[in-house]
């Protein structure tokens, strides 16, 4: 069995792959120096989405803060980015607060209804019934983003929600340039956004027809609603006219969210979970998100091995990762949830000590078969279009967000006359406990549903601190790959020294426990890397790009801003002054 990083000083023991495959991934590796990343001075935005981007920086160059500026993005979003970003879904915010040192964690994930129960999306023989998770009105939880928006701005903002709101109210009511991007993805989702008629009324032409890169979609009734938003706050969405719309929408589609559940929905201030790594402080999203607790976790495995020694995406490398990753995941099937609902282990999870016991479980030369990895004993993933932005602002201060509708436009539908797209987040909850969910995830009693309760996420949001400062904010969209994809930028840059830009760039791998399988990125490793592993008896699933992490490191050493937007999705911009 493998033992921590003073059993593995002698490099004899790393010589376990063949010579050419390591020089087949330093060839990888170096073909990436090349990569540069945006830089600045003062301020950065990092975005999926170029003009939201140009947004927050404007609000930056205006003296909002970082805040400020997250909240105008994330509105703008809702506009210029359909597919994820909302007003109808829910997510986290990350807010590092310079001038205090602190860190804090604002929830706004959507929650079940109050007519929520254990058993609604089983059918007459006990099976789970996804149409009812996924493309029906008992799959929309109650939204979060807009009480969200408002409880960090009158937080932690200088401005109001309706001068954040401004930019957003413009560019739904003059029209947003459709790009190549918005145009693929609405082509790709034509049947599950025709389905329902106020859809289909926004994003496609009166005859039916596809929107062409260059043609320009108007959104009135979302400005409308935006308006109401700017004018009377949170009321103007939870109370009144637009709760009533989108509360009439749910019911006919079959669901049961009343005016009532939108009028008591509530966002929260939570403590991060935080942790150590090589001398870098690891602060990141608590439950209902399991992904700062699997993220930490995970790190402080690898913090016992050489993992710079080892090489970036060597096969020695991957091998502990996936390893780690499988027995992270095994544990969240089990112990995460939303706090207020179960008592979630996190300070267990997350101690040196059980990742000190989890090493002693890795065979350094042969993979551990999923089968036989239960949940711990201690002393859902979301659709690739959820989205996250990254900022800096001249003051120090940061925010690192990830929100999102689940699915590609949420459950598709719009509550007519409102604009809004509205989630289809309840599938994240464990439709029947000890079954898959359509991505692959299991979930226990710690996410089974309940009124009022907020469905488990893999959403990441990571500020990383160095001396208390922050250095590196990041995150990604990606599902049950957000929480892998987020570690790995923050290893590729503390580990193997890259910059941003080639943290960013690198190929990524993923393990989720089940399946039994190392996902890899289509031409991301070497053959013989490939074939070390398989060696060691993992099975290599080669799939698409995995995520599309927006970052900002700062460099305090040069006083610069370093940043980088994802090559994987196109039309995302990193932009600072």
């Amino acid at each position: 069995m493998i033992r921590p990083l003073a059993a593995l000083a002698s490099a004899a023991l790393f010589a376990l792959a063949p010579a050419a495959a390591h020089a087949q991934e330093a060839a990888i590796y170096s073909s990436m120096d090349a990569v540069h990343p945006v830089w600045a001075k003062e301020a950065m935005v990092s975005v999926q989405e170029a003009v939201a981007a140009e947004v927050g920086l404007q609000v930056l160059r205006d003296g909002g803060n970082a805040v400020d500026a997250g909240v105008a993005v994330a509105l703008a979003l809702a506009v210029t980015l359909p597919r994820a970003g909302n007003l109808g879904g829910g997510g986290f915010m990350l807010v590092h607060d310079a001038e205090s040192g602190e860190t804090k964690a604002i929830d706004y994930r959507e929650m079940a209804p109050a007519s929520a129960t254990r058993d609604m999306y089983l059918d007459a023989d006990g099976n789970a019934d996804s149409n009812l998770s996924r493309f029906h009105g008992l799959a929309v939880g109650v939204p979060g983003t807009v009480a969200g928006m408002q409880l960090a701005l009158e937080t932690y903002g200088t401005m109001t929600l309706a001068e954040a709101a401004a930019p957003a109210i413009r560019l739904a009511e003059s029209g947003i340039v459709v790009t190549a991007d918005l145009a693929d993805s609405l082509k790709a989702l034509e049947k599950r956004l025709k389905t329902w008629p106020a859809s289909a009324a926004i994003f496609y032409k009166e005859d039916g027809s596809f929107y062409e890169p260059g043609d320009v979609i108007k959104q009135p009734d979302l400005a409308a609603t935006l308006k109401k938003i700017a004018a009377e706050g949170p009321d103007g969405f939870y109370k009144g006219e637009v709760a009533e719309k989108i509360a009439a929408s749910v019911q006919e589609a079959g669901g049961s969210m009343t005016v009532e559940d939108l009028a008591n929905y509530k966002a929260v201030i939570r403590e991060p979970v935080s942790g150590s790594y090589r001398g870098h402080e690891i602060v990141s999203m608590p439950p209902p998100s399991s992904g700062g607790t699997h993220i930490i976790q995970i790190l402080n495995v690898m913090e016992g091995y050489p993992v710079g020694y080892l090489g970036h995406n060597s096969s020695d490398t991957i091998h502990l990762m996936a390893e780690a990753m499988k027995r992270a995941y095994a544990d969240r099937s089990k112990y995460l949830g939303d706090p207020d609902f179960a008592d979630v282990p996190v300070k267990a999870l997350t101690s040196k000590a059980y990742a000190a016991k989890i090493r002693d479980g890795i065979s350094l030369n042969r993979a551990t078969p999923s089968d036989t990895i239960l949940p711990g004993t201690l002393a859902p993933y979301e659709s690739d279009q959820t989205t996250h932005f990254s900022i800096v602002d001249k003051d120090g201060n940061a925010v690192s967000n990830t929100y999102t509708l689940n699915f590609s436009y949420g459950s598709g539908m719009t509550a007519a006359g409102t604009g809004v797209l509205l989630n289809n987040e309840m599938d994240d909850f464990s439709a029947k406990p000890g079954v898959p969910n359509a991505y692959g995830l299991i979930g226990g009693d710690a996410n089974a549903v309940e009124p009022g309760k907020r469905p488990l996420s893999s959403m990441s949001p990571t500020i990383v601190l160095k001396d208390g400062k922050p250095f590196l904010v990041t995150g990604s969209p990606g599902g049950s790959r957000i929480i892998t994809t987020t570690l790995q930028v923050i290893s590729n840059m503390i580990d193997h020294g890259m910059n941003v830009a080639e943290a960013t760039n690198a190929a990524r791998i993923h393990h989720q426990w089940l399946p039994d399988e190392i996902r890899v990125e289509d031409g991301g490793l070497s053959r013989d890397t490939v074939a070390a592993l398989e060696a060691k008896g993992h099975m290599i699933a080669v799939g698409s790009v995995m995520g599309s992490t927006q970052s900002i490191h700062v460099d305090a050493d040069k006083g610069l801003l370093l940043g980088a937007s994802d090559p994987r999705r196109t039309g995302s911009a990193t932009v600072g002054y």
